[in-house]
């Protein structure tokens, strides 16, 4: 075999049907789009239109809502910690935050803190600061003889509004300089 000699299996590049290019083509004419109204034409978007009937997206109930204010905690429980410590991607003794758990591949997303949960068991004296913790938690790592510091966590929409009010007043300020 030689290297002008290679080629891709037979059939394993396919050319595009090119739409439009003449009678002979398959695809002529109306190119596959059948004759006349608005189906035919481009930039469509009736997908759900019954007729001027009530669609069924419409018919059928709401259910639920999605809560703008919910916090978005990263959930770690004990179990997967002691697996962490038994590793040896966490030391015993440890001082454990947000970062800390994020290093050791535990604590996924959270903009507003890590929440610890009660599941599993932890036999390690850890110390943490997290933004929140289950009853069961706090009880496994003091019975474990570590401690558990649950901080207040400034949420993310907090931050930026605060941060925006701010720019807001630096603005306000600066053009009453200008004017004065």
């Amino acid at each position: 075999m030689k290297l002008n000699e290679l080629r891709d299996n037979p059939g394993a590049r396919k050319s595009k049907i090119r739409v439009g290019r003449g009678i002979g083509s398959g695809k002529g004419k109306t190119g596959g789009r059948g004759q006349k109204g608005q189906k035919s034409r481009e930039g469509v978007s009736i997908a759900g239109f019954e007729g001027g009937q009530m669609p069924l997206h419409m018919r059928l109930p709401k259910r639920g809502f999605n809560n703008i204010f919910a916090k978005d905690y990263a959930e770690v429980n004990l179990g997967a910690i002691q697996k962490a410590v038994d590793a040896g991607k966490i030391e015993a003794g440890a001082a454990l935050d947000h970062a800390a758990l994020k290093n050791a591949g535990l604590a996924r997303g959270g903009k507003d803190g890590v929440r610890l949960l009660g599941k599993g068991e932890l036999s390690a004296k850890l110390t943490f600061t997290v933004a929140g913790a289950s009853k069961g938690a706090i009880e496994a790592v003091e019975k474990a003889g570590g401690s558990v510091d649950v901080i207040h966590v400034v949420p993310a929409a907090e931050k930026a509004a605060a941060k925006k009010g701010v720019a807001y007043k630096a603005r306000q300020e600066k053009k009453a300089s200008f004017k004065a």
